[in-house]
């Protein structure tokens, strides 16, 4: 495991160029070739003003990407958590959902914060304390559970 890493955060307007094609192509690297899903990834969400995207990198790119996003309710939205498949088991992902529950200015997220994770995952967003909230469904082929956390008090 990595000790410490430096976590990246932009807006999608403030990405340059070689930076957003890296992101881009690991998300794709891993939820459209890695997990044989064709689906849209680029949905729209990215460039919403307060979409946030979080990642690590070392000398050949991105190792680990999530984004967070404002729902309509108030509550935020953690979504397309992954690691590059040479990164994995380093606590990447572990520090970029700490760094994105503690919000971008390091104070805790007091929404609600939601998720829909890959079932076989549910354990570890667990972790972070996300409970089920809702049935299992398939997505892509892949079972999918609604994951939430309560609003910090």
């Amino acid at each position: 495991m990595i000790a410490d890493v430096t976590i990246f955060r932009s807006a999608w307007a403030d990405l340059d160029p070689l930076t957003l094609h890296a992101l881009v192509t690991l998300r794709a690297d891993i939820f459209v070739v890695e997990q044989e899903c064709a689906y849209r990834d680029l949905d729209g969400r990215d460039v919403e003003p307060q979409t946030q995207h979080l990642w690590t990198a070392d000398e050949q790119g991105p190792t680990s990407y999530l984004r967070v996003l404002a729902e309509p309710d108030g509550s935020t939205r953690i979504g397309r958590v992954c690691t590059r498949a040479d990164a994995r088991g380093q606590g990447l992902s572990r520090q970029l959902m700490t760094a994105a529950l503690n919000g971008s200015d390091g104070t805790f997220v007091l929404d609600a914060v939601v998720l829909d994770a890959q079932a076989h995952l549910a354990d570890w967003y667990a972790r972070f304390g996300f409970v089920v909230d809702g049935p299992r469904y398939v997505e892509d082929g892949i079972p999918h559970v609604p994951m939430r956390r309560a609003p910090a008090v």
